[in-house]
């Protein structure tokens, strides 16, 4: 029998990119991850805060997923969410996690690790406050990750939420941000023949450590 599936084995393609050196970088990661970030958002505004958010439960299992970048500063590198959903649920049992840029156009993905924490609830409150009226509906009814009978089921509970008036459409507390404190960054950069340049942040001996990696 055929195969029915795919074989992508033999897809190719070449990245050309200039060099990264350890000259280049800032000796403070959260500074060379401004640099990058900088020249995404002049790249492609529109999903230059995507990021994959990787955690796992307590057994190890892993999830992950996008989400989108909303703050960050020398503290970490916050998001938004629904406590109770997988993520949640996960990050509950297991406070670590890793989060992944990849900035397609200009071949180079940033990997950030560490120990994650709950933002207070009036952070979250200010930020929900700050979103179109939909997206507040959509948060204020749906309990992610769980499942539902139907699509008709969620749209009857936005109509009836929209009916509400607008000072009644409030921030869950089940609903808010999480902050990842950085331990180790990993900036790639693609470059030909797969001989790619890695540089790895660890935080030791209280300064910032700076190694290149093998591709």
């Amino acid at each position: 029998m055929a195969n029915q599936y795919s074989d992508v084995a033999g897809l190719r393609r070449e990245y050309v990119a200039s060099g990264l050196h350890k000259t280049d970088l800032s000796a403070d990661p959260f500074d060379q991850f401004q640099r990058w970030f900088d020249k995404a958002l002049l790249a492609h505004p529109d999903d230059a805060t995507s990021m994959t958010l990787a955690t796992a439960d307590e057994q190890g299992r892993p999830g992950a997923r996008i989400v989108l970048l909303k703050h960050f500063d020398k503290h970490g590198f916050c998001w938004f969410t629904d406590f109770r959903s997988e993520k949640g649920e996960q990050l509950k049992e297991n406070p670590y996690a890793e989060i992944l840029f990849y900035w397609y156009g200009l071949e180079r993905q940033v990997r950030i690790r560490g120990p994650v924490e709950q933002l207070d609830y009036a952070f979250g409150e200010r930020y929900f406050n700050e979103r179109p009226l939909g997206s507040r509906i959509s948060a204020a009814v749906s309990h992610q990750s769980a499942p539902v009978d139907s699509r008709s089921t969620l749209e009857k509970a936005v109509e009836q939420m929209r009916e509400k008036p607008e000072s009644e459409i409030i921030c869950p507390e089940t609903w808010g941000g999480y902050r990842l404190i950085p331990e180790r960054f990993e900036f790639w950069q693609g470059r030909e023949n797969r001989l790619h340049d890695r540089f790895r942040y660890e935080f030791a001996d209280e300064q910032w450590q700076i190694h290149r990696l093998q591709p």
